[in-house]
């Protein structure tokens, strides 16, 4: 029913902060963020705003080239990010703090730069 039900996995604490992975083949990496110390965000992800219709090859407007994360958890230090303020999100992208909607302990993102993913599902599944 797309729950988590389990999650299979090691750690290894030679490989903190991202270093110590000489002579190491890393297959991936999890983040968490503390979910009680988390700040809710909103981001929006902006995509592709024309599309090719395969069939016909005309170009049109994308209707999903704007979506919504309304829950995202981030680190509480980027509660208090200002416009103009930018990041990357790990595994996720680059993204700045909106300059019209954002208030003031409530930043919003706009992802402006994605990040190419090499995972592909494993045949079969």
């Amino acid at each position: 029913d797309g729950n988590i039900v389990a999650l299979h996995c090691t750690y290894d604490p030679e490989t903190h902060s991202g270093s110590g992975f000489e002579g190491r083949k890393v297959k991936g990496t999890i983040h968490f963020v503390e979910a009680n110390s988390a700040v809710k965000i909103r981001i929006r992800e902006y995509g592709y705003l024309m599309k090719t219709n395969e069939e016909t090859g005309e170009m049109n407007i994308n209707p999903n080239s704007l979506t919504f994360i309304d829950d995202a958890m981030l680190e509480p230090a980027l509660g208090e990010a200002v416009s103009g303020d930018s990041f990357q999100f790990v595994r996720n992208g680059y993204c700045c703090v909106d300059c019209h909607d954002a208030r003031e302990g409530a930043p919003v993102f706009n992802r402006i730069v994605g990040l190419k993913s090499s995972f592909k599902l494993p045949a079969g599944k």
